[in-house]
């Protein structure tokens, strides 16, 4: 949601123009897209207030495989393990062959393991979460490998351990590309399409990822210095000096925490408490304490663009801010907001034509927006 892999090169014709040296902040980095652009080339200081983010950014440019790194199978060893010793016995395994009724039954006595008292520290997916995005077989894997990656939680190749696991989750989640809401199987077809995922393999998934990511990454450090930090962006500003500035913040109402927290607690693995709603976990099982961005709601996004630009100032920083034509705020109103702010500086527009996914809000799978660049320098 709101990645900007798709128009990197539009992103990067903006911070090219602007850039005369120092660290490129991203400040709101999100899935790590622009360090994965760019970290060859200049360092990267890639911020995000959610851990997942640190992670994915990690991976792009930090993470190196020595000699004393895992191979994929290795790990997925000392998963099976973990998995054959914690397996329970009462939940049935999904068939091809399944019938409509018996697949809904299956789904009900999985939920149910919300509930359930485990007699093992790393069962949080298994029971937050089975019946949900994933099946229990499925969760009982993301456990087992999550457990495994905490072991090499000091080494430099850890971040590539979590985001395998965090691409296993995604290709094997029965959602719509996020984790806001997962399907019922309510008509024969949901249940077929759904019947798919299930029969996925978390384990499979996580193996070719880290296969490719081991083939990609280099076997020694990365003779660039990149950091990372999960702070919020005005922090995040206070402590960033003399460099250049990528600001992508939210553009509508949804929470990106919303939409993404099963991937927050994967990496936190923190057994939050869930959300409830009328004396009952929502079932969206979102974690009860998640970040509502300023940029996401009426009231507030105008301050804090003024503290984004203020923030920016004050670090004697180039601005690239990416927004679009229909976000909270118009495109007019940031405009004069910059010009308050940064009355000595230089400021430009690009725009260039988009598509924006709506990840099932709307009847329409995209929407077409004009997505601009604002240069201040």
């Amino acid at each position: 949601m709101g990645s900007k892999s798709k128009i990197m090169d539009f992103v990067l014709e903006g911070i090219n123009q602007v850039f005369d040296g120092g660290v490129v902040c991203d400040l709101f980095s999100g899935s790590g897209s622009l360090a994965g652009a760019i970290g060859q080339q200049c360092p990267v200081h890639s911020n995000d207030i959610q851990s997942y983010s640190k992670i994915l950014a990690d991976t792009y440019n930090k993470v190196y495989f020595d000699k004393n790194a895992p191979s994929s199978s290795k790990l997925i060893k000392q998963a099976e393990r973990i998995v054959n010793k914690n397996r329970v016995d009462f939940i049935e395994y999904y068939s091809k062959t399944m019938s409509f009724n018996t697949f809904n039954n299956v789904e009900n006595i999985q939920k149910k393991l919300l509930n359930h008292k485990f007699d093992y520290k790393w069962h949080l997916f298994s029971k937050n979460y089975s019946g949900t995005w994933w099946s229990y077989e499925q969760c009982l894997w993301i456990d087992a490998i999550r457990q495994v990656a905490e072991k090499y939680k000091n080494q430099v190749f850890y971040p590539a351990i979590l985001s395998s696991l965090m691409f296993g989750m995604a290709y094997a989640s029965q959602g719509t590309g996020h984790y806001a809401q997962y399907r019922d199987a309510k008509t024969q077809s949901s249940f077929r399409d759904i019947l798919i995922y299930r029969n996925r393999s978390i384990k499979d998934y996580f193996v070719r990822k880290f296969d490719e990511i081991v083939k990609y990454t280099p076997e020694s450090a990365n003779s660039i210095q990149h950091s990372s930090t999960t702070l919020d962006y005005r922090d995040c500003l206070k402590g960033f000096q003399g460099g250049t500035v990528y600001a992508d913040p939210p553009y509508c109402f949804v929470h990106y925490s919303r939409f993404y927290h099963a991937l927050e607690t994967l990496v936190l693995y923190d057994f939050p408490n869930l959300q409830v709603q009328r004396g009952s976990v929502v079932k969206g099982r979102y974690r009860e304490e998640r970040h509502q961005s300023p940029f996401c709601i009426k009231s507030q996004v105008t301050k804090a663009f003024i503290e984004l630009f203020e923030g920016v100032k004050n670090s004697n920083s180039n601005l690239v801010l990416s927004y679009c034509n229909t976000g909270m705020i118009s495109i007019d109103e940031i405009r004069e907001i910059s010009q308050i702010i940064f009355q000595d500086k230089r400021i430009e527009l690009l725009t260039t034509d988009h598509q924006h996914m709506t990840l099932g809000r709307k009847e329409d799978r995209t929407r077409d927006v004009k997505e601009c660049l604002f240069l201040i320098y």
